[in-house]
């Protein structure tokens, strides 16, 4: 029988702070950083709300020459990867023996876009860098090639769930044994105005109507919310077997006790009471757990008016209805796909500091008879807990995560 994956690393970076410490202190006080979207190439003829991420900054190790060749999506993912590294004392491990999972596909298409228009009038000029960035191995690439990871690398895409399956996926490298240490690394997704347009148009990404007030735009699982509001954010997760944890005497954050994975059949961005539900129930299936002891859900929440319904239906469905609830976006943002992967690190350092984050904009929910964690931050020592994402096209995930006590 195959042993359990522990968590033994993180790293993350969200407009509301750089680092585990920051991000965790700025989610129990509650603090967002929504505006107007300003970077270049996010805007045209338009004013996106959405919640950017300031300078990155770095340890020693990373050159300014590796830093101008890379883009948003490669520094962010440089500066998570770092911090999850020095924690899991990856050093110490046979490079071979290292996995890396990228969660995320087409994510640098804002910088392709400032490419297409820096030299649409003299494109001979082009840089031959471009070859590599348009390619989806190129972060696998960037990543694998500064930390010198000589094991297994590959990116997952799956839209919104693209951070939750690199997760599975590298908790199955190692259990498995392909190899000793697999880091998933959700992708900063780093949207330019097409993509912006694009999903305003399907009704996804929220509207100007809180154009005036960019913190209130923001509203999961509140009656006035109209879609999500986009926030820059990457994360990395280490994964090891309990084994190799144990003969590093490395510290866990907590442990993988299962998931599940169901797609839908549908291209389209309708969310699936039927898939859902069953996404959830097959995780708790693979955990061993009961409804009566899962006690934190990290939901998807998005936003989205008929996402959030259908979320708190299947919930209801599994019988969840005891467990605290929060909505990790309300004070990030959606970061696509890497909202998995920093949720589920949301999840952990919540479960290391005994304490809930409280869900901003939460004045009217939708279902009141659940246990919310609204205006204040709450006191809870979370046992077991599950975390949810879902993707366009169909696909939805769901994690139960143990306290490593437990196992």
């Amino acid at each position: 029988m195959l042993s359990k994956a522990a968590v033994t690393g993180v790293g993350v970076i969200a407009a509301t702070g750089q680092g585990k410490a920051a991000f965790v202190t700025a989610l129990l006080e509650g603090k967002h950083a929504f505006g107007v979207m300003q970077r270049p190439g996010r805007q045209r003829e338009s004013t996106y709300i959405g919640a950017e991420i300031g300078e990155i900054k770095f340890s020693p190790g990373i050159t300014q020459q590796t830093l101008r060749a890379s883009s948003l999506s490669a520094q962010a993912a440089l500066a998570v990867l770092q911090e999850a590294w020095l924690e899991a004392r990856l050093s110490d491990v046979d490079p071979c023996r290292i996995g890396l999972i990228v969660g995320g596909s087409n994510v640098q298409q804002r910088e392709l876009v400032q490419n297409h228009e820096a030299y649409r009038a003299r494109p001979a000029f082009l840089r031959p860098t471009y070859g590599l960035s348009f390619m989806d191995s190129d972060l696998c690439g960037f990543c694998t090639a500064q930390f010198g990871i000589r094991g297994l690398a590959y990116t997952v895409g799956g839209a919104s769930a693209s951070g939750q399956l690199a997760i599975v996926q590298a908790a199955q490298a190692v259990l498995m044994k392909q190899v000793d240490v697999c880091i998933a690394l959700g992708a900063l997704m780093d949207l330019s105005h097409w993509e912006c347009r694009g999903l305003r148009a399907l009704g996804a990404m929220g509207s100007d109507r809180y154009g005036d007030e960019p913190s209130l735009a923001c509203r999961p699982f509140d009656r006035d919310h109209d879609g999500f509001i986009f926030g820059e954010c990457c994360g990395a997760v280490v994964l090891e077997s309990m084994e190799s944890s144990e003969r590093r005497r490395q510290e866990r954050y907590a442990v993988l006790g299962g998931w599940g994975i169901v797609m839908d059949g549908n291209r389209n961005p309708d969310p699936s009471l039927e898939g859902e539900t069953q996404a959830i129930q097959n995780a708790l299936d693979a955990a061993g757990l009961s409804p009566a002891q899962i006690d934190y859900v990290n939901p998807h929440g998005t936003g989205s008016v008929a996402g959030d319904e259908t979320e708190l239906k299947a919930l209801r469905n599994c019988g969840l209805t005891a467990p605290y609830l929060n909505a990790t976006k309300s004070l990030i943002g959606h970061g696509l796909s890497a909202a998995g992967t920093v949720e589920v690190i949301a999840t952990l350092l919540q479960m290391r500091a005994g304490r809930l984050h409280p869900s901003r904009n939460l004045e009217n929910p939708i279902d009141s008879t659940l246990n919310w964690v609204r205006d204040e931050s709450v006191d809870h020592a979370i046992e077991n807990a599950l975390t949810l994402s879902m993707g366009f096209g169909g696909i939805n995930t769901a994690l139960c995560w143990q306290h490593h006590h437990q196992v």
